[in-house]
């Protein structure tokens, strides 16, 4: 069992080791404090595009705080802490690309079922531009995200792809970065701030 893991300093930045996992009444001991840590980490990682979409840019420290979470909740043991690394660590940028959740964040169900009901595919259509390049999103193969009729979920997973030339680029562009979704439906843009860039840049190798 670990001790408290300092954000700052983690075994393999790429991803969540067993050891890594905390036990459950070692992590709710520190839980407040890296509950409001975490929440000034996904501040700077979060990006609103359009009414509805949000994109939430993942790290090793967002998906050390997500699986703590979620056995801190359930408590299923040591079988739940194989299931949740397994879950959780293809999330983490592996040093070569950028991690999004993006959500569709719509409380009205009525209003939530019209509009996924007509964004079929948008996972397609996701990219980030900077400069002359411009890199489309992929989405996480494990589940089909658009059903049979056409309708989106509410929660896609993306991995943007860097070459090594795109990923110095990226570092030393000084101009605007624009983060897009061209569904037909949503055709919504968001640049990024600085701060997040700079969040960004940390998760390449």
């Amino acid at each position: 069992m670990s001790n408290v893991i300092d954000f700052q300093r983690p075994r393999n930045r790429f991803e969540i080791a067993r050891g890594d996992i905390m036990d459950v009444a070692a992590y709710e001991k520190i839980r407040a404090e890296k509950r409001k840590a975490i929440v000034d980490i996904k501040k700077r990682r979060r990006v609103s595009i359009g009414p509805h979409a949000t994109f939430y840019f993942e790290s090793y420290e967002t998906m050390w705080q997500q699986i703590h979470e979620m056995l801190y909740i359930e408590k299923g043991g040591e079988e739940q802490i194989t299931d949740e690394l397994a879950a959780y660590n293809p999330l983490i940028p592996n040093g070569h690309e950028l991690v999004a959740t993006l959500m569709f964040e719509i409380d009205n169900e009525a209003l939530r079922k019209r509009i996924l009901g007509g964004l079929g595919g948008v996972e397609e259509t996701v990219f980030l531009k900077f400069g002359d390049h411009e890199i489309t999103a992929s989405a996480e193969a494990d589940v089909d995200r658009t059903n049979a009729a056409g309708k989106a979920s509410s929660v896609q997973f993306l991995h943007f792809t860097f070459s090594d030339p795109e990923i110095v680029a990226f570092k030393s562009h000084e101009g605007e970065i624009m983060l897009g979704i061209r569904h037909e439906n949503y055709p919504h843009i968001a640049l990024l701030q600085a701060e997040t860039k700079a969040a960004l840049e940390a998760d390449f190798a």
